[in-house]
């Protein structure tokens, strides 16, 4: 694969390098398509620059990990845990009084969607994809539930599974509703999250799902994370827990957007 025109051919090994360590800081881990976009480079390139005893990176899975502790990502799920839950539990419940008997159903990661999880109608008769170790921890107690668990490198950072492969799965399934999380979502600059392995399954559940419905709590509105994944007009319907501004309901009123601020 040869180097693409926006490279930086005056930008040593080291300096790229130390570019992939902030990013990896940052994110936790780095898919190396993603690692070869960043740095404006082929991916080739990154496995070379990787390849070197100094280099304190690691290729793991497809993702450009931290060598020292592959694992020791930067841990945000315990910390949102406690957050906003009474507003993520609003949304959630109005997002799963959508769901009905023999449906397909995507639950992103993230801690809303461990509530949604725990909204879903019980006893009914369902299909569920996940990727993450807190939904599948409630979802395969549920009786009369089909779990399919996505698999591959582990991310403690939102308790997630991504893999090359497990997008490929993702994409041969009929999935009737999928089921979105974000860390911010904005009027002009779309739904991003905090966690760049996240971008290409939510980007593919999107592409895949009859419908997609973004559930979030309004904390989120006019935020905006580091790994962008989807422009906000991809979704069905945007499902906001808690009470939100005037001022800041004006740049979504276009949108299909319902606010959620009390148990009905």
């Amino acid at each position: 694969m040869a180097e693409t025109s926006n490279a930086r051919p005056s930008e040593t090994r080291v300096q790229r390098l130390q570019r992939l360590r902030r990013a990896v800081e940052s994110s936790g881990a780095l898919h190396l398509k993603d690692a070869a976009e960043l740095l404006k480079v082929s991916e080739m390139t990154v496995r070379r620059d990787l390849a070197g005893p100094e280099a304190a990176l690691a290729l793991l899975g497809g993702y450009v990990v931290n060598a020292a502790s592959p694992t020791g990502i930067k841990y945000t799920f315990e910390q949102e845990i406690d957050q906003h839950t009474q507003d993520k539990r609003l949304a959630c419940r109005a997002a799963a009084a959508s769901i009905n008997e023999g449906d397909t159903i995507f639950i992103d990661c993230g801690t809303t969607m461990q509530s949604l999880a725990d909204c879903l109608p019980e006893d009914l008769p369902l299909s569920v994809i996940c990727y993450s170790m807190n939904v599948a921890s409630i979802v395969t107690r549920r009786p009369g539930t089909q779990v399919m668990l996505m698999g591959g490198l582990y991310h403690p950072s939102s308790q997630s599974f991504a893999s090359d492969d497990g997008l490929s799965y993702l994409r041969r399934l009929g999935i009737n509703k999928a089921f979105i999380s974000a860390g911010g979502v904005h009027w002009t600059r779309g739904a991003s999250c905090s966690n760049f392995h996240e971008v290409a399954v939510k980007q593919a559940v999107i592409e895949t799902a009859m419908e997609s419905t973004l559930v979030i709590d309004a904390s989120k509105l006019g935020s905006l994370k580091s790994a962008f994944f989807s422009d906000i007009g991809a979704f069905s319907r945007i499902i906001v827990g808690g009470a939100a501004s005037s001022e800041m309901r004006k740049h979504f009123r276009s949108l299909p957007v319902e606010y959620v601020t009390s148990a009905t």
